[in-house]
């Protein structure tokens, strides 16, 4: 057992028992040896094989390791093949959803500008004696007076956001 898992566990690392064996500081004979039943490492040389492979020594003292079937890779890979294309569906989605939103924003921002627009600041002549009236007119001329300055900037973002939303061909 031990001699299969030392085999199996280097051969699935890419290694070769001469590159292991300069891991371990012996020759390439003692690795195949160890990998051929005719010795076994000791007690210390078997936790520096554990550390060089990169293995719990109770998987090398386990049961043989069983390498992944042909088939096996094939389900993972088709596995794979549909995650990343639900994820690519999903990165599309969701361009799409800001691209509506920007565009939406858009919309708004020119809505609300043609209805300013239209009412021409009315609180301007509003009877402000009654406080109700005064801090509707005050809250009334806040929001304009901030639309007026910060709406072009987000309209402006706005439009590059649809730019770099739109569907590249």
């Amino acid at each position: 057992m031990l001699n299969e898992n030392i085999k199996a566990i280097r051969k699935s690392k890419g290694l070769s028992q001469e590159e292991l064996a300069v891991r371990l500081t012996v020759v390439r004979q003692t690795v195949s040896k160890w990998e051929n039943g005719l010795s076994v490492p000791d007690s210390d040389m078997l936790i520096s094989l554990s550390e060089a492979l990169e293995t719990p020594v109770s998987i090398l003292l386990g049961e043989s390791i069983v390498e992944p079937k042909v088939d096996d890779l094939k389900a993972i890979s088709k596995k794979l093949e549909i995650i990343n294309l639900q994820l690519a569906q999903r990165k599309i989605t969701r361009r799409k959803i800001f691209h509506r939103l920007f565009i939406s924003l858009c919309a708004a921002i020119v809505t609300v500008f043609a209805v300013l627009i239209v009412l021409n600041s009315p609180y301007l002549g509003w009877n402000y004696n009654d406080p109700e009236t005064a801090v509707l007119g005050a809250a009334f001329h806040m929001f304009e007076y901030l639309f007026v300055r910060l709406a072009p900037l987000f309209f402006i973002g706005a439009v590059v956001g649809i730019f770099l939303t739109r569907k590249k061909e």
